[in-house]
Protein backbone atom coordinates (compact mmCIF):
# COMPACT_ATOMS: atom_id res chain seq x y z
CA UNK A 1 0.00 0.00 0.00
CA UNK A 2 3.01 2.30 0.21
CA UNK A 3 2.74 2.99 -3.52
CA UNK A 4 -0.91 4.10 -3.33
CA UNK A 5 -2.09 7.68 -3.09
CA UNK A 6 -4.78 8.55 -0.55
CA UNK A 7 -7.62 8.04 -3.04
CA UNK A 8 -6.36 4.66 -4.17
CA UNK A 9 -5.89 3.56 -0.56
CA UNK A 10 -9.42 4.66 0.33
CA UNK A 11 -10.81 2.69 -2.63
CA UNK A 12 -8.82 -0.41 -1.67
CA UNK A 13 -10.00 -0.28 1.98
CA UNK A 14 -13.61 0.19 0.85
CA UNK A 15 -13.30 -2.71 -1.60
CA UNK A 16 -11.62 -5.08 0.87
CA UNK A 17 -13.40 -4.17 4.11
CA UNK A 18 -16.49 -2.21 3.16
CA UNK A 19 -20.05 -3.41 3.52
CA UNK A 20 -23.00 -2.24 1.43
CA UNK A 21 -23.86 0.20 4.22
CA UNK A 22 -20.38 1.73 4.36
CA UNK A 23 -19.80 2.13 0.63
CA UNK A 24 -23.17 3.51 -0.41
CA UNK A 25 -23.80 7.21 -0.95
CA UNK A 26 -25.60 8.88 1.94
CA UNK A 27 -27.74 11.73 0.64
CA UNK A 28 -29.28 14.26 3.00
CA UNK A 29 -32.08 16.19 1.33
CA UNK A 30 -32.82 19.37 3.31
CA UNK A 31 -35.89 21.54 2.85
CA UNK A 32 -35.47 25.15 3.92
CA UNK A 33 -36.99 28.61 3.71
CA UNK A 34 -34.99 31.28 1.91
CA UNK A 35 -36.28 33.84 4.41
CA UNK A 36 -34.25 32.00 7.09
CA UNK A 37 -31.07 31.75 5.01
CA UNK A 38 -29.60 29.01 2.83
CA UNK A 39 -27.96 25.94 4.38
CA UNK A 40 -24.22 26.55 4.38
CA UNK A 41 -23.29 22.87 4.06
CA UNK A 42 -25.24 22.15 0.86
CA UNK A 43 -23.43 20.59 -2.08
CA UNK A 44 -26.33 21.37 -4.43
CA UNK A 45 -29.23 23.79 -4.06
CA UNK A 46 -32.53 24.10 -5.92
CA UNK A 47 -35.14 26.88 -5.70
CA UNK A 48 -38.83 25.88 -5.74
CA UNK A 49 -40.19 29.42 -5.78
CA UNK A 50 -41.06 28.96 -9.47
CA UNK A 51 -43.99 26.77 -8.34
CA UNK A 52 -47.12 28.68 -7.19
CA UNK A 53 -47.13 29.01 -3.40
CA UNK A 54 -49.77 26.95 -1.53
CA UNK A 55 -49.55 29.59 1.21
CA UNK A 56 -51.90 31.73 -0.88
CA UNK A 57 -54.58 29.00 -1.03
CA UNK A 58 -56.54 29.47 2.22
CA UNK A 59 -57.34 25.78 2.77
CA UNK A 60 -53.68 24.79 2.17
CA UNK A 61 -52.04 27.53 4.24
CA UNK A 62 -52.19 25.71 7.62
CA UNK A 63 -50.97 22.42 6.09
CA UNK A 64 -47.40 21.40 5.23
CA UNK A 65 -45.74 19.79 2.25
CA UNK A 66 -46.12 16.43 4.02
CA UNK A 67 -49.91 16.68 3.80
CA UNK A 68 -51.45 15.08 0.71
CA UNK A 69 -53.49 18.12 -0.43
CA UNK A 70 -50.33 20.26 -0.51
CA UNK A 71 -48.22 17.48 -2.05
CA UNK A 72 -50.82 17.02 -4.80
CA UNK A 73 -51.04 20.79 -5.39
CA UNK A 74 -47.25 20.95 -5.86
CA UNK A 75 -46.51 17.66 -7.65
CA UNK A 76 -49.47 17.73 -10.03
CA UNK A 77 -48.12 20.79 -11.82
CA UNK A 78 -46.43 20.10 -15.17
CA UNK A 79 -43.46 22.32 -14.34
CA UNK A 80 -42.90 20.55 -10.99
CA UNK A 81 -43.02 17.14 -12.68
CA UNK A 82 -40.58 18.31 -15.35
CA UNK A 83 -38.25 19.70 -12.68
CA UNK A 84 -38.30 16.44 -10.71
CA UNK A 85 -37.55 14.35 -13.79
CA UNK A 86 -34.69 16.58 -14.96
CA UNK A 87 -33.20 17.19 -11.52
CA UNK A 88 -33.28 13.48 -10.68
CA UNK A 89 -31.23 12.80 -13.82
CA UNK A 90 -28.69 15.42 -12.68
CA UNK A 91 -28.57 13.98 -9.16
CA UNK A 92 -28.06 10.45 -10.45
CA UNK A 93 -25.14 11.64 -12.60
CA UNK A 94 -23.59 13.60 -9.73
CA UNK A 95 -24.18 10.69 -7.33
CA UNK A 96 -22.36 8.25 -9.61
CA UNK A 97 -19.51 10.74 -9.85
CA UNK A 98 -19.36 11.12 -6.07
CA UNK A 99 -19.17 7.35 -5.64
CA UNK A 100 -16.53 7.05 -8.34
CA UNK A 101 -14.46 9.74 -6.61
CA UNK A 102 -14.84 8.05 -3.21
CA UNK A 103 -17.23 10.62 -1.76
CA UNK A 104 -19.85 9.03 0.45
CA UNK A 105 -21.92 12.05 1.55
CA UNK A 106 -24.01 14.55 -0.41
CA UNK A 107 -26.29 17.29 0.87
CA UNK A 108 -29.02 18.62 -1.40
CA UNK A 109 -30.88 21.74 -0.27
CA UNK A 110 -34.38 22.41 -1.61
CA UNK A 111 -35.72 25.88 -0.85
CA UNK A 112 -38.92 27.85 -1.03
CA UNK A 113 -40.00 31.04 0.69
CA UNK A 114 -40.74 29.71 4.19
CA UNK A 115 -39.72 26.05 4.08
CA UNK A 116 -43.23 24.79 4.80
CA UNK A 117 -44.94 23.75 1.57
CA UNK A 118 -43.11 23.44 -1.77
CA UNK A 119 -39.63 22.58 -0.53
CA UNK A 120 -41.00 20.00 1.90
CA UNK A 121 -43.01 18.25 -0.83
CA UNK A 122 -40.06 18.19 -3.25
CA UNK A 123 -37.65 17.05 -0.52
CA UNK A 124 -39.91 14.12 0.30
CA UNK A 125 -40.32 13.23 -3.39
CA UNK A 126 -36.57 13.35 -4.06
CA UNK A 127 -35.77 11.36 -0.92
CA UNK A 128 -38.16 8.59 -1.90
CA UNK A 129 -37.07 8.49 -5.54
CA UNK A 130 -33.29 8.55 -4.99
CA UNK A 131 -33.23 5.47 -2.73
CA UNK A 132 -31.40 2.55 -4.37
CA UNK A 133 -28.94 -0.18 -3.39
CA UNK A 134 -26.15 2.41 -3.82
CA UNK A 135 -27.95 5.35 -2.19
CA UNK A 136 -29.46 5.92 1.27
CA UNK A 137 -31.49 9.10 1.72
CA UNK A 138 -32.27 11.16 4.80
CA UNK A 139 -34.92 13.88 4.46
CA UNK A 140 -34.54 16.81 6.87
CA UNK A 141 -36.99 19.71 7.15
CA UNK A 142 -34.90 22.46 8.69
CA UNK A 143 -37.52 25.20 8.91
CA UNK A 144 -40.76 23.23 9.16
CA UNK A 145 -42.71 24.60 12.11
CA UNK A 146 -40.60 27.72 12.31
CA UNK A 147 -43.37 29.95 10.93
CA UNK A 148 -45.25 30.01 14.25
CA UNK A 149 -46.63 33.17 15.91
CA UNK A 150 -43.13 34.40 16.85
CA UNK A 151 -42.24 34.89 13.20
CA UNK A 152 -45.25 36.87 12.05
CA UNK A 153 -44.78 40.33 10.59
CA UNK A 154 -44.14 42.95 13.22
CA UNK A 155 -42.84 40.60 15.92
CA UNK A 156 -39.43 41.14 17.42
CA UNK A 157 -38.14 37.97 15.79
CA UNK A 158 -39.06 38.83 12.20
CA UNK A 159 -37.74 42.32 12.82
CA UNK A 160 -34.33 40.89 13.59
CA UNK A 161 -34.55 40.32 17.33
CA UNK A 162 -32.08 38.23 19.31
CA UNK A 163 -31.63 34.75 17.88
CA UNK A 164 -33.17 35.77 14.58
CA UNK A 165 -31.36 34.88 11.37
CA UNK A 166 -32.08 38.46 10.36
CA UNK A 167 -30.59 40.02 13.51
CA UNK A 168 -28.94 43.31 12.68
CA UNK A 169 -25.18 43.21 12.35
CA UNK A 170 -23.28 45.29 14.84
CA UNK A 171 -21.37 48.23 13.41
CA UNK A 172 -19.08 48.31 16.45
CA UNK A 173 -15.41 47.76 15.66
CA UNK A 174 -14.02 44.30 16.20
CA UNK A 175 -11.68 44.25 19.23
CA UNK A 176 -8.10 43.35 18.34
Amino acid sequence: TANLNVHQLKARVARDFGTPDTVRLRVTVVSFGFKYGVPVDADLLADMRFIPNPFWVPELRPLTGRDEPVAAYVKDRDDAQEFLERYLAVLETVGRGYLREGKRFMTIAIGCTGGKHRSVTVTEALSQTLVSPDVATFPVHRDLGREGPATTRGSSRSAGGPGSPRAPRSSAPIPM
